[in-house]
């Protein structure tokens, strides 16, 4: 597998691939099986709006602060304590379903510790990620990542739904703490020296966070392609959570065709990664937000009145354009951003897209049913890729082009070398 994987050749990107791989599924197993233990609690669609939003909030609320600490102290230490809380509120509200003890309360306190700790742990990844590989590995990492992510979002449903049936919803969701394990397992096994520039700054915590913005501002190109990530969290991806399982009620058969399309998509977003893994990119943030235009005709495509066949391969491509758009706009970041400052950059990113995304989720339904569900749909599209163009002319987006070569510090590499 290495002869064709040569990115699993470094042993601490490997350990952190592990770790990773298991737990992003167990990210996708979990929100379907906390939905149907909420609901078989006795809790009403209003409870488990409460119990979503109650996970949601706190990302949005914490992650400006956590890209300072993923900077600050050493971001694996982070990630750790990150894994460490999750897999507790896991075991915690697993243990509540299966015994039949939950409480609606008790659910929404747990996904906010849950939601607070998931808001640490990602702008520390995204710092911590390039710091294990080598800056010509870079694009090849993070295609892998990004296939582990697309093979999750369509095998995660699947078990979820086998172990909701087979088990419980409760069962599923330890399940999901016992990948928080395995993931702490594989983090220690990385060790200390490919923890790069987190921690050992002098830098007061307002210093720090003033820093970050610093560094968005002085940056066009991230500060335009927040924009667009805003856009398309907000406007476009309401159209695929809310609107699309709305329509397929209405006009399709149901949550059978809505499978089909979903599934359709997530093909498309494995293709993207294989892509990404075989193909260099002169001016990959150019191939990005081209990806970002591809993809923001999302919600046309789901209310065009095509056959459910076309829309799942039309879908499909999306799909793709999914994963070019972001897999590249993350590799961006890491090699043109000052490893000193990644997490905090990368948390404006997590803030512009799934700290803002509530707010569209929010906003879709209201406003579908003011002005029709197809128009909304359409509008949504127009919008979406209207600000990804927008962002596309801008000279800094389109002409960026090769990294700056940044390898992994020297104590990784020793560490990397002693683990072999």
């Amino acid at each position: 597998m290495m002869d064709r994987l040569p990115a699993l050749r470094e042993p601490a990107f490997r350990n952190l691939f592990a770790g990773q791989a298991l737990s992003r599924l167990g990210d996708r197993i979990a929100p379907i099986a906390l939905a149907f233990g909420v609901i078989e609690s006795g809790g009403s669609a209003g409870d488990l709006g409460l119990v979503v939003a109650a996970g949601s909030i706190p990302f949005a609320l914490f992650a400006l602060a956590a890209g300072v600490y993923g900077d600050r102290i050493p971001r694996r230490s982070v990630m750790l304590a990150s894994d460490a809380v999750r897999a507790v509120v896991q075991c915690a509200t697993g243990v509540l379903l299966l015994t039949g003890n939950a409480e609606v309360w008790q659910l929404a306190a747990l996904a906010a510790v849950y939601g607070t700790a998931d808001a640490f742990f990602w702008p520390a990844m995204n710092g911590l990620l390039p710091e294990t590989i080598e800056s010509d590995r870079l694009q090849e990492a993070n295609a892998l990542f990004g296939g582990t992510q697309s093979m999750s979002n369509i095998l995660g449903p699947v078990i979820a739904g086998i172990l909701i049936v087979a088990v419980d919803p409760g069962g599923a969701i330890l399940l999901d703490a016992a990948t928080f394990v395995v993931s702490i397992f594989f983090l220690l096994r990385i060790g200390a020296g490919a923890l790069g520039a987190g921690g050992g700054t002098d830098e007061s915590f307002l210093d720090q966070l003033r820093g970050g913005w610093r560094e968005v501002r002085s940056r066009t190109w991230v500060s335009t392609g927040l924009i667009a990530l805003a856009a398309y969290h907000v406007i476009v991806l309401p159209a695929v959570f809310v609107l699309g399982p709305i329509l397929a009620l209405r006009e399709l058969h149901g949550v059978r065709d809505w499978a089909l399309i979903v599934t359709g998509f997530g093909v498309g977003s494995v293709v993207g990664q294989v892509l990404i893994y075989k193909v260099r990119f002169k001016r990959p943030l150019r191939a990005s937000f081209i990806g970002f235009v591809i993809a923001s005709s999302q919600a046309a495509i789901i209310g065009s009145n095509l056959p459910v066949g076309a829309i799942a391969a039309l879908e499909a491509v999306t799909g793709v354009a999914v994963s070019v758009a972001f897999t590249l706009w993350e590799m961006s970041l890491q090699q043109h951003i000052p490893s000193r400052a990644l997490s905090r950059v990368s948390s404006y990113d997590f803030t512009a897209s799934a700290g803002l995304m509530p707010i569209g989720l929010a906003l879709a339904g209201p406003i579908a049913d003011a002005v029709g569900l197809h128009a909304t749909l359409r509008l949504m599209s127009v919008i979406g890729m209207a600000s990804a163009l927008a962002c596309l002319a801008v000279p800094a987006v389109r002409e960026l082009t090769g990294p700056e070569q940044r390898s992994r510090s020297g104590d990784a590499l020793d560490l990397a070398r002693a683990d072999e």
